[in-house]
């Protein structure tokens, strides 16, 4: 039995109770989870923006450690220190064996409806599992695919943040963007995502990083992170501030939020050339365009899934970065919270005034 924080109907708190486990089958995992971030993705399912089946769990920025392991299990074993990944990979599809993990599907990761969920509720009703993981819980059940094992020394609350938002900023940095030293890179959106993609950029020797948000308290931490310059987002000529700062455009325009206005931002702050970086779940209903201008100049939009990420290889590189002193991770957290007291956690992140609050587990 663990405690967890399922949501039952969208638009509702979750509620906080126990659940329990099935027995880990050849290819899973049993974690005890230590800490789990709280991202942005998860208010899509709790609000009702995205569907999802219900009673869930959400949650997909863990760390934790492994408590058992199915007879098949490779990549980790019991004593493992490990952070989830929700782009689980299969490792045998076209996208896998090309090097496109982040665009599995993750096929075979999953049960089967034919068999028995690996979370059930204390009547033995089926809890659905969300992104593979459904973090937000004392435990973890998940495929050896969906997790990692880290050096011991890397603190959980930092590392659970390196399972999406940073895996998703700075992947696309050093794998989407492969940002070059000296190219010039504005990010649309300041929260978690966007804060990693700033210190990734630093880290790759982005000539100017250009920092753009609403919130002065945002930017602020952005210019911590490593921004060169910033500019409030919602100004009536952020788009010509940007060109004007970077002497005509960004090679990499980065949408780190979600929204239409940013994404069209990030495409207006392009240089010819250009690239702009989709990383926000936006709208279902969204689109997001290249003029018939943007086109003859040569600029590109593309989508970067969980920043493209090889998590296997990444994720260690990514601790090892924090340990070294080159990843700054403390700055992006802004609280560490117990687990009834998650409600109040994403009511700050909707309000949208500090980076990531982090469920610390005892």
């Amino acid at each position: 039995m663990a405690k967890a924080a399922i949501l039952e109907k969208p638009g509702e708190p979750l509620a906080v109770r126990e659940v329990k486990f099935a027995d880990p089958k050849p290819h899973e995992v049993l974690i005890d989870t230590k800490a789990c971030g709280l991202c942005h993705s998860d208010l899509h399912f709790i609000d009702g923006a995205y569907p999802h089946p219900m009673p869930c769990i959400p949650g997909h920025e863990a760390a934790g450690v492994v408590r058992a392991v199915g007879s098949e299990v490779t990549m980790v074993k019991p004593g493992d220190h490990v952070v989830s990944c929700l782009s689980a990979f299969c490792g045998q599809c076209e996208f896998c064996v090309t090097g496109s993990m982040a665009l599995c599907l993750g096929g075979g990761t999953r049960r089967t409806k034919e068999e028995a969920p690996r979370i059930a509720d204390m009547d033995g009703s089926p809890v659905a599992q969300m992104l593979n993981l459904s973090a937000l819980s004392e435990q973890m059940l998940i495929h050896e695919h969906a997790c990692v094992a880290i050096d011991k020394d890397m603190p959980f609350d930092r590392a659970a943040v390196l399972g999406c938002a940073v895996t998703t900023g700075a992947g696309t940095i050093f794998n989407a963007c492969k940002v070059t030293p000296g190219e010039t890179v504005a990010v649309i959106g300041c929260g978690g995502v966007g804060l990693a993609a700033i210190n990734a950029a630093k880290i790759a020797g982005a000539g100017m990083v250009i920092a753009a948000d609403p919130l002065p308290e945002k930017r602020a931490l952005a210019e911590t992170l490593g921004a060169t310059h910033t500019v409030d987002a919602l100004a009536d000529d952020a788009a010509k501030q940007i060109l004007t700062l970077s002497g005509g455009g960004v090679h990499w325009g980065i949408e780190a939020v979600g929204r239409q206005a940013s994404a069209d931002l990030a495409v207006a702050s392009l240089r010819r050339g250009g690239t702009a970086v989709i990383l926000g779940m936006m709208p279902l209903d969204c689109k997001v365009g290249l003029g018939a201008m943007d086109l003859l100049g040569g600029k590109k939009l593309m989508g970067a899934i969980m920043g493209m990420n090889h998590f296997p290889v990444d994720l260690p590189r990514l601790a090892d970065f924090y340990l070294r002193g080159l990843l700054d991770l403390d700055t992006i957290i802004a609280e560490r919270i117990p687990l009834d007291d998650v409600n109040a956690g994403f009511d700050k992140l909707r309000d949208g005034h500090s980076a990531r609050s982090i469920v610390v587990f005892d």
